[in-house]
């Protein structure tokens, strides 16, 4: 008795599913993460889901204006989610699934590790500046390593599609 194609076991594939999570800005790592980790999903039979952390507008005096820049500041990340969707799925061959949260970027990536237990792996892209790994990189060989239940693969800046693909 198979349950193939069944509700139940169209479940339990996607929750059995390897999850990589990505942390998504505008830095030229996160980028390379980002194919990195969608070519192991795709090589893997897993997927993507992206994690874009709005900082706190800094601007208080007027609150009208403060949600202004908050709502035109999550639109930005709205489109800039949307624009990456196309190419993960170009390059893993799955939609995305997407977090958008505001706060401290470390603290909720952490927080969001804590509640999603579909999340198997966390991708990070290392500077390929020269003045360290990246903020959340240093937070977590610093202070947070010990708050995830998830290995973090660390991938090179540096690295070029050719490598990745070679890697992958």
């Amino acid at each position: 008795m198979s349950e193939t194609g069944s509700g139940v076991a169209a479940e339990m594939k996607t929750s059995d599913e390897r999850v990589f999570l990505v942390v998504v800005d505008d830095s030229e790592e996160m980028k390379v993460a980002l194919h990195f980790a969608c070519r192991r999903a795709k090589t893997s039979g897993g997927r993507i889901a992206l994690l874009h952390v709005q900082e706190p507008a800094e601007f208080q005096h007027f609150m009208a204006v403060e949600e202004i820049m908050r709502e035109e500041k999550r639109e930005e990340a709205e489109e800039l989610m949307q624009s990456l969707s196309a190419e993960v799925v170009e390059w893993s061959g799955k939609m995305p699934s997407f977090y958008l949260r505001e706060g401290d970027r470390r603290e909720e990536l952490v927080k969001l590790l804590a509640e999603e237990p579909s999340i198997s792996i966390l991708v990070l892209g290392a500077s390929v500046s020269g003045g360290g790994p990246g903020p959340i990189v240093d937070y977590l060989l610093s202070r947070g390593a010990s708050q995830l239940r998830v290995p973090v693969t660390l991938v090179p800046g540096s690295l070029g599609d050719e490598a990745i693909i070679a890697i992958t």
